[in-house]
């Protein structure tokens, strides 16, 4: 499988760094009582699963990224901290592909739904139906836009790092009855001046809270909202819990 962001990858951790200040608390508070392992998906360079580790001290982490470039970032962030390296273990595999623990206490999918297509998605349901103990919940968000639609271009990120600073820029266009295509510009400037732009597109499975509900529902899941609502998060437990 292509690695999509095997060319974005230097910008996208320090860029979705203020995101995660925003998560940080309703994902720690939604994760209260959670025992281990708990597995993160689509960990990216690691800052939920950082987040995970503060918000379920001792636990066993299982932090799954398949792109190559973002794991790398990944691992150090894990190195560099000695609780990490104790308790996480990274896969390179996809999570449906992951040779995960037969028994979850928490799955957290921030900022990755959009990756898999609706055959995936009922694999997920399925998985989680299988493996969640007792009082065990997954947690993940809906990212806007949950209905194909044309998204106009914004800059969502804009971080100075010495002499430089990166600014990213999205934009979106429906792509078929449940997905869009975004298209994504990293620019870098160097004392103000424009040294490198750089652009990537990929595809996003849409979803909205109406089928994520019908499609739990098939399997003893339910969802219920937490956290603020800008956030779109989402709980996930077996249905009557």
């Amino acid at each position: 499988m292509a690695d999509q962001y095997e060319r974005s990858a230097e910008f996208v951790d320090v860029m979705i760094a203020p995101h995660w200040a925003a998560l940080a608390p309703p994902l720690s508070q939604a994760l209260r009582d959670v025992t281990g392992p708990v597995v993160d998906v689509g960990a990216g360079g690691g800052q939920g699963t950082r987040v995970i580790a503060e918000a379920v001290p001792e636990a066993e982490i299982v932090a799954v990224e398949p792109s190559a470039a973002l794991r790398s970032v990944l691992l150090a962030r894990v190195n560099e901290s000695a609780e990490l390296r104790d308790r996480v273990t990274v896969l390179p595999e996809g999570f449906l592909e992951a040779a995960l623990p037969q028994k979850l206490g928490a799955v957290v999918a921030m900022n990755v739904l959009g990756h898999f297509d609706p055959a995936g998605r009922q694999r997920i349901w399925s998985l989680l139906a299988e493996r969640l103990i007792p009082g065990g919940r997954a947690v993940l968000n809906l990212q806007p836009p949950t209905e194909p639609m044309t998204v106009p271009e914004s800059r969502f990120a804009d971080v100075r790092l010495g002499r430089r600073r990166y600014e990213g820029w999205g934009r979106a266009e429906p792509a078929g009855p449940d997905r869009i295509t975004w298209h994504m510009t990293y620019r870098t400037y160097h004392d103000d001046q424009l040294v490198d732009e750089l652009e990537v597109a990929y595809a996003w499975w849409v979803l909205d809270e109406r089928r994520l509900r019908a499609e739990l529902g098939g399997h003893g899941l339910a969802p219920s909202r937490t956290g603020p609502a800008e956030l779109g998060l989402y709980l996930i437990e077996r249905a009557g819990t």
